[in-house]
């Protein structure tokens, strides 16, 4: 895939929500089908910066199942490459709805644990401002939702500054 479907991909997972009127119908449609047509694409090649792109994508609340197609993407990646790029996104996770980091965290923290260390590691080396954010996000979900339940809770490393 070329450099252009990070930036597109990103571009178009702003999926125009219910009741936009900026957005023709046919419009939202367009971008909507090319979203899931760009995430269905993602081999897992494309190293720890395609997890970043997938991960700033998911920007809205109601993405009407188009992300299930970013979900599966990430779940494409070599472990050690999806902990990383999710750690390396881990300003964008602290900027995308709740429920949206939620399964990102999620989906690391099920996966075969190389992708938890490989997040583990490289979240050290993120700014301590946005790390003590991170962390917050996590332990929301550790608490309330995606991670609340008991063999999911610890895995996500964040240290605090």
């Amino acid at each position: 895939m070329s450099v252009d479907w990070k930036v597109e991909i990103v571009e178009y997972g702003d999926i125009p929500q219910f009741g936009d009127d900026t957005v023709p119908q046919d419009e939202a449609e367009r971008r909507w089908n090319r979203y899931v047509e760009l995430a269905d694409s993602v081999t897992g090649d494309e190293g720890p910066e395609g997890v970043v792109a997938i991960v700033s994508s998911l920007k809205v609340q109601d993405d009407y199942d188009a992300y299930e197609s970013a979900h599966g993407a990430l779940q494409r990646f070599p472990p050690a490459d999806l902990g990383k790029g999710v750690a390396w996104a881990a300003e964008e996770l602290t900027r995308i709805p709740y429920d949206r980091s939620g399964i990102v965290l999620v989906i690391v923290a099920r996966l075969p644990a190389a992708a938890a260390e490989a997040f583990n590691e490289a979240v050290k080396s993120v700014p301590g401002e946005v790390r003590n954010r991170l962390r917050d996000v996590v332990d929301f979900h550790e608490a309330n939702d995606w991670l609340a339940e008991d063999g999911d809770k610890g895995i996500i490393k964040v240290p605090r500054e």
